[in-house]
């Protein structure tokens, strides 16, 4: 059977649970014609009289198929919405179209509102009206205006519309609220306690008609009205503060939330997605780094650093008394990052006891601390931002690091001074700090300076400082840091056919496959739990409750996750949610191109616009139509999960289902 626009539209509105809620109060003249349009386009009407004293009964018993919820004494307009509220959830539906009865309402915009719902499930829809060439009277627009200053004031969000009575209403989102309020400023009421619960608010553009004032029914009563939602406001407001701060903040202290990584108030600004959300957590572990950092740096070892060379000859033992201080301040430092744990791994038990030229990957401002706590002998070549720091750069200066824009012609002296005392040099041959933790292209700078002075070379792998201090970013996340020591390189038994280009291209290719071995034994599923809920952050409480929910079943989930076989290289994902797995999965297998399917619109737009996704995840919005390939890309596995996504319901190691 070919179906009419209408018919379709009916049955996306039965399929999703939507009904439409007429609330009425003598409004006789237009009541019959908006219940009879409305019909058109939804067949479940619930139609709430509002102890009408006209004939309104007579013409709501008129109408065949609607739904009538009467009752004798005039309550207001807010309780005629609580009570088709408790009718519609009854009745089994999650959704309430709500329109007035008076005609400013196009029924034919109930379309927008259903494809809002669809695309935006769990949000509240609210209709904003075009009041361009529209006349409306300046009460009328003054009241809108009103409205919708204090709204932005108590909540914090913008609407530009909040008087409209054309909206969406999630049922089993506001089911339990408790209103203040009966009548006509029930509707900001509900706003407001939905934007402190945490509810999406949405607004779509409507059409909306106004007779001429001649023939407009109205109820709102401008003195006693406004005097209403004045009391309603002053209540509003003290209420941001007791009840907002009880439902948003409070809950989190109690829910334990406050320290944890999902808080949203520093996670979103302006819609912008952040891959490590600012959270209250984050800042307060940030807080306490730095002001750990800075007390044992300013505080205490720069005075100790003035006393120590202001008086008397820098002789060299009082140097090396000074290197060894500064090995165990690192020591001390870098033991109590707030939520990291140092790992030094020395397979080869190198001792340092020989100077060497140690060149080691860059990842972040750490990277010095974690490198001193190693030995005491260590000078390191630095940049100018850490030669200048206002800081700690007396303590560099004194400690003999040296500036690499001097250029080498020119601290080739001290160099080889350094050297002759028993000094190892360290170098980052990348020269700068990778954003995403990869390995860059090696400089030759660092192979040229142990050719020039005769020195090994000790490649050091470092992991986990990137994760744990990004670059651009001065908040510390929570994760394992690993410096791993590998086999002395010998000066005379360096290969000398190699050019210097030829050998920085080597010792990358070896520290890259180091730094893979320590990543495929650390990052795991469970390393990337809380990287996972920082990247879900921005989305707020409800996105979060659903991350964390996938994220309790990681012990079910991780043989699925965890996958080591090299001959899968394409992996098919159906029904993948807000794409927790999918993620999980790009991360921890980053030679697989993961493909993750997802029907629902809404959840397909929460995944692909996570911050910071992996190149080797790929999200489609659609479904699986039982092809092997998609774009020519065959699939190795496929992955069928839960509709909840906490769960794997099939797995298939080809292509067919």
């Amino acid at each position: 059977m070919k179906y009419t626009d209408s018919e379709k539209l009916k049955a996306t509105m039965r399929g999703h649970g939507i009904c439409v809620l007429i609330p009425t109060y003598n409004n006789v003249g237009t009541l019959n014609h908006v219940v009879s349009e409305t019909k058109k386009y939804c067949d479940d009407v619930i139609v709430v009289n509002d102890g009408s004293t006209d004939k309104t009964i007579d013409i709501l018993a008129s109408i065949p198929g609607i739904d009538v919820v009467s009752y004798e004494k005039n309550q207001g307009k807010g309780t005629a919405l609580k009570r088709g509220f408790k009718r519609a959830i009854d009745r089994g539906f999650k959704y309430a179209v709500t329109l007035d009865s008076d005609g400013q309402h196009y029924p034919e915009n109930i379309e927008d509102f259903v494809k809002a719902i669809v695309e935006n499930p769990g949000a509240l829809i609210v209709g904003q009206r075009d009041l361009t060439n529209v006349d409306i009277n300046g009460k009328s627009s003054f009241a809108n205006k009103f409205s919708n200053f204090w709204f932005h004031l108590q909540t914090g969000k913008r609407l530009k519309d909040t008087q409209t009575g054309f909206r969406a209403y999630p049922l089993n989102n506001l089911y339990g609220l408790s209103l203040l309020t009966s009548r006509y400023e029930a509707e900001l009421e509900l706003l407001v306690f939905a934007a402190w619960n945490g509810v999406e608010i949405i607004s779509i553009p409507i059409n909306v008609y106004y007779p001429p004032q001649s023939e407009r029914v109205t109820h709102f009563r401008p003195g006693l009205d406004f005097t209403r939602i004045s009391i309603l406001n002053t209540i509003l407001c003290a209420g941001a503060i007791v009840y907002g701060l009880r439902v948003g903040t409070w809950k989190a202290i109690v829910q334990k939330r406050i320290f944890n990584k999902e808080c949203r108030a520093f996670t979103e600004r302006k819609g912008m997605r952040k891959d490590a959300a600012i959270t209250l957590g984050r800042l307060w572990r940030s807080i306490y780094g730095i002001t750990f950092f800075a007390f044992w740096s300013m505080v205490i070892f720069t005075p100790l650093t003035f006393v120590m060379f202001s008086f008397g000859n820098p002789t060299e033992k009082k140097k090396l008394r000074f290197h060894k201080m500064l090995q165990w301040i690192s020591s001390f430092l870098t033991r109590r990052f707030p939520g990291a744990k140092t790992i030094y791994e020395n397979p080869n038990n190198e001792k340092f006891e020989k100077p060497a030229i140690i060149i080691c990957n860059h990842q972040s401002h750490l990277d010095l601390p974690v490198m001193m706590a190693v030995h005491p002998k260590m000078i390191f070549l630095t940049n100018d931002w850490v030669w200048n720091n206002p800081f700690y750069g007396r303590i560099i200066h004194n400690a003999e690091f040296l500036p690499v824009s001097a250029g080498v012609d020119t601290i080739m002296p001290q160099l080889k001074d350094l050297r002759d005392r028993g000094y190892s040099i360290v170098i980052f041959p990348e020269g700068t700090r990778s954003e995403d933790c990869s390995i860059l292209r090696f400089h030759q700078g660092a192979f040229h300076l142990a050719n020039e002075l005769k020195m090994d070379i000790v490649p050091m792998v470092l992991h986990g400082a990137g994760h744990y201090l990004p670059k651009k970013d001065f908040m510390f996340r929570k994760g394992t840091i690993t410096l791993r020591t590998l086999e002395r390189v010998e000066h005379s038994s360096r290969a000398k056919e190699l050019t210097f280009r030829a050998e920085a291209s080597s010792y990358r290719k070896l520290l890259k496959s180091q730094y893979q071995e320590i990543a495929s034994k650390k990052e795991k599923s469970d390393y990337f739990k809380s990287l996972i809920l920082y990247k879900y952050a921005w989305r707020g409480w409800r996105t979060i409750s659903r991350c964390k929910k996938i994220l309790k079943a990681l012990p079910s989930l991780r043989s699925f996750l965890d996958d080591e076989n090299p001959e899968i290289k394409n992996v098919r994902i159906l029904n993948s949610g807000i794409g927790v797995f999918s993620l999980l999965y790009a991360l921890v297998n980053k030679n697989i191109q993961v493909y993750a399917f997802e029907e629902n619109l809404k959840d397909y737009k929460t995944a692909s616009e996570t911050a910071g996704i992996p190149s080797n995840l790929h999200y489609i919005h659609s479904i699986w139509r039982g092809d092997d390939q998609v774009d020519g890309v065959a699939f190795e596995k496929t992955i069928i999960l839960s509709p909840n996504g906490d769960s794997v319901m099939a797995i298939e190691k080809s292509g067919e289902i």
